[in-house]
């Protein structure tokens, strides 16, 4: 079979080393798992900047990075509460459904998607509305791949003595992160993301002090945040089935992001790919959508051609063919694709994918005109 490349923000590439972690079955009472899962919860924090010892815990929970962000929300906000959720793209909104699903008092404060989250606008509008508690935002939106100011958000949040709620679904472990001189009160962020694991469970790095304030608000049995945490920390065991083999893989991955380097190595890695990328993509006449001044380094949204011989759908399929697998775009203003720079990938990969771009290109007779 064909090497596939995954140029998408989750699932990505893995090594065959995080693969081999799942070759052995594995009991979720066996001390093995156990004590992986110790390791595991100590690390996260580490890579988040704090510790049990200053007051952080971490929560592991089974599913996608979507089943910890509803587990949070569902938990955290009490009925008196009211909670703002700034929104610049898909994701921001996820998080509004989910609060409307559930019933929770929320406030929206919304902008263009190709603008970041503004610190002064976030600032007016919680000083409008004193019965805001708790703020949630999406740190890299991956709907574009632009980079919302987390610490200057923070410092907001902080400053009026609110909740702060972040999504670093698909930044976390791709980028440096001081979780306390953030201000983040609560970070959530899955196994198959920078951290190079596989699917299977998320997590949630928090203040152990207002997790402790969550006893009995949970609107869900399974996704009760407080009650998991309850339970791993009292035997290091999940309340309901483990996802055994995607721990086994985790803790394999984040050995090997030590072994490169830690988080500052593995963002260089990450921003190099997405130099050679951009270089490469603007060579052949592709323009992206967002301004470099917001872009992050995760994943890039490029306008289609204006050629009208360029069809997303055939692109797509025939770099599929070739072994690279890109992302649709899901901007709701432009007609776009998304490339992203991270996992188990390379220069030369994305090199080799650039001549793939351009070899589609000629074969569609798709006609792009060069800066």
């Amino acid at each position: 079979m064909m090497k596939k490349l995954l140029f998408t923000p989750g699932p990505l590439s893995t090594s065959k080393t995080v693969k081999q972690a799942m070759m052995e079955d594995m009991g979720s009472r066996d001390q093995v798992f156990i004590d992986a899962v110790k390791e595991i919860r100590e690390g996260l924090l580490a890579l988040a900047g704090v510790s049990k010892e200053n007051g952080y815990e971490s929560v592991l929970m089974q599913g996608s990075g979507t089943f910890a962000i509803e587990s949070v929300v569902g938990t955290v906000l009490c009925n008196e509460d009211n909670l703002l959720v700034l929104v610049n793209g898909a994701y921001g909104e996820r998080i509004v459904k989910i609060a409307s699903v559930l019933g929770i008092s929320h406030k929206v404060l919304r902008f263009e998607e190709d603008e970041i989250v503004s610190p002064e606008a976030t600032d007016s509008f919680i000083k409008s509305n004193p019965d805001i508690t708790q703020v949630a935002c999406i740190h890299s939106e991956t709907t574009t791949g632009l980079f919302n100011p987390l610490t200057e958000i923070g410092a907001v949040c902080k400053k009026y003595n609110k909740t702060f709620i972040v999504d670093a679904m698909s930044s976390f472990g791709g980028v440096e992160m001081d979780m306390q001189g953030m201000n983040i009160d609560y970070l959530v962020s899955s196994s198959n993301k920078c951290i190079e694991g596989v699917p299977g469970f998320a997590f949630v790095l928090c203040k152990r002090n207002l997790l402790e304030g969550c006893r009995g608000r949970a609107r869900s049995l399974s996704l009760d945040l407080y009650a998991q945490w309850q339970g791993l920390e009292s035997n290091g065991q999940f309340r309901f089935t483990p996802p055994t083999l995607s721990i086994m893989a985790f803790r394999q991955a984040m050995l090997e992001l030590e072994e490169e380097g830690g988080v500052r190595a593995r963002e260089e890695r990450y921003k190099a790919n997405k130099k050679i990328l951009d270089e490469g993509m603007r060579s052949l006449g592709f323009r992206q959508y967002l301004k470099p001044t917001i872009q992050g380094h995760i994943i890039t949204s490029f306008l289609y051609p204006d050629d009208p011989h360029f069809n997303f759908d055939r692109f797509y399929k025939k770099l599929n063919d070739r072994g690279f697998i890109i992302y649709p775009g899901k901007l709701s203003k432009a007609n776009a694709f998304r490339i992203g720079n991270i996992g188990q990938i390379f220069p030369d990969d994305v090199e080799a994918l650039v001549e793939a771009v351009k070899e589609v290109l000629e074969e569609e007779h798709v006609s792009m005109s060069v800066a």
